[in-house]
């Protein structure tokens, strides 16, 4: 008799085509942990102005309230592989929660803005563990054949997080006060850990391989280091800025010395001969192009709807939410579907939607109708929801039992270092075209400030807010570009069912 997948798993059932009532259980258990990982990243953005008051700070400073969430987040996924095979999915996954409430907890209870940075970072360690863990506790539960369709639901979270996460924090704090962003998590985060310790397997941890250090030393610094340089991009308005170079080039330079070691050591701590898999090296190409434009275009529009037609925060996410209505239509058929015909096709229809939607945005201008914009993100949505979590299952559905944890590790990596390229490539391209127009950046701020608006004549504002449309536009070019580019790679997935690993251990214990 074969023996039940022993870390996270459901007990298979006699359609291993259907989703199982355990099988959901478990989905539903590692989608509340990544709702609250992933909305905490953008809940924050609407209390800076608030923390800039509060604690008397330059928004330079504030910002690392990010930053340093999303450079924790990145230096601790490397490393959640490894502690998985070793320590098992279901104890390290609550040992994140414990780290993300710990840290919730702390932040609401920041008397300087140092300490909140502080406190971001306990956070961070423990919101960079919950996705990855979460996506190799689903692999195990649904297996291969079902693996489409329980990602689709843990790509939920992902679409909700940039529009849920403005909304959320702004009526938090209007209707209560800062504390309450992090606060929430408290109630959310004792009871997904009951529901963890209630429905995941136990663990039955096995010898493991020994901990590369060197690799921790080169790799997790090297990310860190690297993403600091490219997201001080925005601030400085240039890639040649010693802040920006300095870590960015250090970082890259640990990395390619971390390739040169992992290829040479038999057990690294990201495991790069997992490329050898043509289905997860293609889904590698694709999630890199897809994650800079799709994410680079997420940077673009609320900075549009805010600086240029004067809106809140609170606002810009609602108008965002056609995005998610449409992903939210398509990500269930995708999920099914992937199941059944593979990734292939669905992740050329998802990538050709989105290309549509972003060549839209080519068209803003000062008073682009927001019906327009609305069918323009909803278009967008329709095809994200056929995207990113179908290159996700077509990465980790080959792997076997064991290589799972590394897989999804690896991609978490591929998609937080793309997502931070594409918003540095994004601010940078528009900045220098506001920078060629001094009266673009009067009338945005403009809109930011009354007391300035009153000051500045009617028709320059107006023309200011021309000239920044334009530049949103023509920056939304470079998005078009990479999304078209990433038909390339998406062409080389699989286009079949997905057929189950062989996996020597699993044999050997049957």
């Amino acid at each position: 008799m074969t023996k039940p997948p022993d870390i996270g798993a459901a007990a298979p059932d006699r359609t291993p085509d259907k989703l199982d009532a355990a099988v959901l259980k478990v989905a539903g258990v590692v989608v509340l942990g990544a709702v609250m990982s992933i909305l905490d990243i953008t809940v924050v953005t609407v209390a800076i102005p608030t923390f800039m008051q509060d604690f008397n700070a330059s928004v330079e400073v504030v910002a690392w309230t990010m930053t340093g969430y999303t450079l924790a987040l990145a230096s601790v996924i490397p490393m959640t592989g490894w502690a998985a095979d070793r320590f098992g999915t279901k104890r390290l996954y609550m040992a994140a929660l414990t780290f993300f409430i710990i840290g919730s907890v702390l932040c609401s209870m920041a008397w300087s803005i140092e300490s909140l940075v502080a406190f971001r970072v306990v956070q961070g360690i423990g919101g960079g563990m919950l996705m990855p863990l979460g996506m190799t506790i689903m692999t195990h539960a649904a297996g291969p054949q079902r693996i489409g369709r329980v990602m689709a639901v843990l790509g939920v979270p992902m679409l909700l997080g940039p529009i849920c996460g403005p909304i959320l924090g702004g009526w938090l704090i209007d209707s209560f006060s800062w504390h309450w962003i992090f606060l929430i998590n408290l109630p959310l985060g004792i009871v997904a850990l009951i529901l963890a310790w209630v429905v995941f397997a136990p663990d039955k941890p096995k010898p493991s391989e020994s901990f590369d250090f060197l690799g921790m030393l080169l790799a997790s610094p090297g990310l860190a280091l690297f993403l600091f340089g490219v997201s001080s991009i925005p601030e400085k308005g240039t890639v040649m800025a010693a802040r920006v170079l300095i870590p960015a080039i250090i970082g890259a330079a640990l990395l390619v010395a971390f390739v040169f070691h992992a290829l040479r050591t038999e057990h690294p701590l990201i495991d790069l001969r997992l490329f050898s898999n043509p289905s997860l090296r293609y889904s590698v190409l694709t999630m890199s192009l897809f994650a800079t434009a799709f994410f680079g275009a997420g940077f673009l529009l609320p900075n549009y709807l805010q600086q240029v037609r004067g809106e809140t925060a609170f606002d810009s996410g609602l108008l965002m939410a056609p995005q998610g209505i449409g992903a939210m239509l398509t990500m269930p058929i995708a999920g099914f579907l992937v199941d059944k015909i593979g990734p292939g096709k669905i992740v050329m229809f998802g990538i050709t939607f989105i290309t549509l939607g972003l060549a839209g945005f080519t068209q803003l201008g000062a008073d682009t109708s927001y019906l327009l914009i609305g069918g323009a993100l909803f278009v967008m949505g329709l095809g994200m929801g056929c995207t990113m979590m179908p290159v996700m299952t077509a990465a980790i559905q080959t792997l076997s039992h064991a290589q799972v944890a590394r897989g999804s590790t690896l991609m978490n990596i591929i998609n937080q270092t793309a997502a931070s390229i594409g918003t540095a490539t994004m601010s940078v391209v528009l900045a220098a075209q506001l920078n060629d127009h001094p009266e673009a950046k009067v009338a945005i701020g403009a809109n930011a400030r009354p007391d300035l608006a009153a000051q500045v004549p009617p028709s320059v504002i107006e023309q200011g807010l021309d000239l920044a449309a334009t530049a949103f536009s023509n920056t939304y070019w470079v998005t078009v570009v990479l999304a078209l580019l990433t038909l390339i790679p998406a062409f080389f997935l699989p286009r079949t069912k997905p057929k189950a690993p062989i996996d020597a251990e699993a044999v050997a214990l049957a």
